[in-house]
């Protein structure tokens, strides 16, 4: 069969293909650990990328980078290949750009804290809903003043905002405690410890980075080192669903294509779901049942089918099952619902199979053209075209320099945003008013010395002059100016000034103690 028209990727009684128009209606991937997810992960991504289709993954254990270098016939692979009499195998690399929050295993891959928004967020600090309320408030203040919410330290400063004015925001959208906005710092603080804030900044990551092809046409495949990412697993998961809801409104709407625009498979998936509030599964669940139309096609792989709700497997036409171990009732309820939610094929017992399968075989079940589960099959997958396992850090660091986008992401960018304007704004409201014009110069005096500084006399005072009666029809003229005070006057008038200044102080610091919350 055509490529274009189907991807070879499993064999066995029949060639299991998935026809690329049906790629973008989701897919599935479990197993237990070492049974093949890895591999089934890698010949997917690469046949995909050889039609044209961008890819993106996470590499949660390092081996994904292999696809950047063609393999070869080890014994196991030569051994495969042979058993599934594929003639002429091409071994070939694939085109790789590679990716990593810290920067160091790849592009530096960053988002804002305005992107990524309340709701997730609130699930990253793990916040109860009183606290998402606040923080939900937080965010609404940013907005309405035009405030971008870009890094932690904006976050921070915007929080110390709504603190210090938590008394009118209460009355505005709702209360503001002071214990909700401590636990959302505490979760700031926390994130910084563990090296989650280099995710926020910019320049944030563009989508359209993602989608792109080499100068061969094929795909490139996006690979997110995660293995340190995966410690941290809300901020993977928050990363991972932040990272499709960003294709979910940015990309177009264009119908059923001939083959996807970019395909995303979310690995270890349960913790995506683990713990998830409603209001989270909802948005998935939006996200995956719309994000077809965008020509987005998403696999999620997991250990266990019951990681999966329900309202989201559903969705997930395209399986590839690999061996389950029932050692538990929670073991042999998964296996049920495994074998259950494939269809039947008359000749085989699903249930059972799930426990026989091999390294490498899998149970798998592709969508036909009419858009229908096919009916299962007991099949090997084939063996990957690249190498399996990581490659070496001299290829990786060759890949990141020769990358086209080599330069743009590895230097962050701090522009003015929530933490320059309020931190601005706090010290004008700090500052005393600079004076609309400069005072005029203080002439030098020229009046004589005050009497307490003139030299003592040594003269006895003139004599008392006899009293005269006052003159009724001429007067003195009263002399200009108020006469001057006296040194006891001068002293009593100070301490009346003094004692009523302070008396003010205390009424005004008793009014302004009341309206702020404030001690006296």
């Amino acid at each position: 069969m055509n490529p274009v028209e189907g991807l070879l990727i499993a064999r066995g009684p029949r060639d299991l293909f998935l026809l690329p128009r049906m790629a973008n209606r989701h897919g599935l991937i479990t197993g237990a650990t070492g049974t093949g997810k890895t591999v089934s992960l890698q010949v997917l991504a690469e046949s995909l990328s050889a039609i044209g289709v961008p890819v993106f993954m996470a590499d949660v254990k390092g081996d994904l980078s292999g696809l950047a270098r063609a393999g070869g016939p080890t014994p196991k692979v030569a051994e495969r290949i042979q058993k599934l009499k594929l003639k002429d195998f091409p071994f070939r690399e694939s085109p790789v750009t590679l990716w990593d929050i810290e920067g160091t295993q790849g592009h530096p891959v960053r988002t804002t804290m305005s992107e990524m928004g309340p709701l997730l967020l609130s699930r990253l600090f793990n916040l109860n809903d009183v606290q998402a309320g606040v923080l939900n408030i937080v965010f609404r203040l940013a907005d309405e003043d035009g405030l971008m919410l870009l890094d932690v330290k904006d976050m921070r400063e915007m929080l110390k905002f709504v603190a210090d004015n938590a008394a009118d925001i209460s009355n505005r959208l709702g209360r503001v405690s002071a214990a909700s906005i401590g636990a959302i710092q505490r979760a700031l603080l926390d994130l910084e410890s563990q090296g989650g804030d280099k995710l926020f900044g910019e320049p944030a990551l563009d989508i359209e980075d993602l989608i792109q092809t080499d100068p061969q046409g094929r795909g490139m495949i996006n690979i997110l080192a995660a293995d340190k990412l995966m410690l941290q697993p809300k901020l993977y998961a928050a990363f991972l669903l932040w990272m499709l809801s960003e294709l979910y409104e940015q990309l177009p709407e264009v119908g059923d294509l001939d083959k996807p625009r970019l395909v995303f498979f979310f690995d270890e998936a349960h913790l995506l779901f683990t713990d998830a509030p409603p209001a989270l599964l909802q948005k998935v669940e939006q996200v995956v049942r719309l994000i077809r139309s965008k020509g987005v096609g998403v696999f999620f792989v997991s250990q266990n089918p019951l990681d999966v709700p329900d309202i989201v497997l559903g969705q997930l036409g395209n399986r590839i099952q690999h061996a389950l171990r029932a050692f538990t009732p929670r073991d042999l309820k998964a296996v049920r619902v495994a074998a259950e939610t494939l269809r039947t094929n008359p000749k085989l017992d699903t249930e059972k199979a799930i426990g026989e399968l091999g390294v490498g075989e899998a149970l798998v079940s592709f969508l036909d053209e009419k858009g229908q589960p096919g009916i299962v099959e007991r099949a090997f997958i084939r063996p990957p075209w690249s190498q399996i396992g990581p490659i070496d850090p001299n290829l990786r660091r060759s890949i990141i320099q020769g990358s086209v986008i080599y330069g743009h992401y590895e230097k962050a960018i701090d522009r003015e945003s929530a933490f320059e304007i309020l931190r601005a704004r706090a010290e004008q409201r700090v500052a005393p008013p600079a004076p609309a014009y400069p005072p005029p110069p203080v002439p030098y005096p020229q009046a004589p010395a005050p009497a307490s500084t003139r030299a003592p006399r040594d003269y006895p005072p003139p004599a008392e002059q006899p009293y005269e009666e006052p003159r009724t029809t001429t007067r003195a003229p009263r002399p200009a100016g108020r006469p001057r005070e006296t040194m006891f006057e001068s002293m009593a008038k100070s301490a009346v000034r003094s004692m009523g200044s302070q008396i003010g102080r205390s009424i005004m610091r008793g009014v302004l103690g009341g309206i702020l919350g404030g001690k006296r």
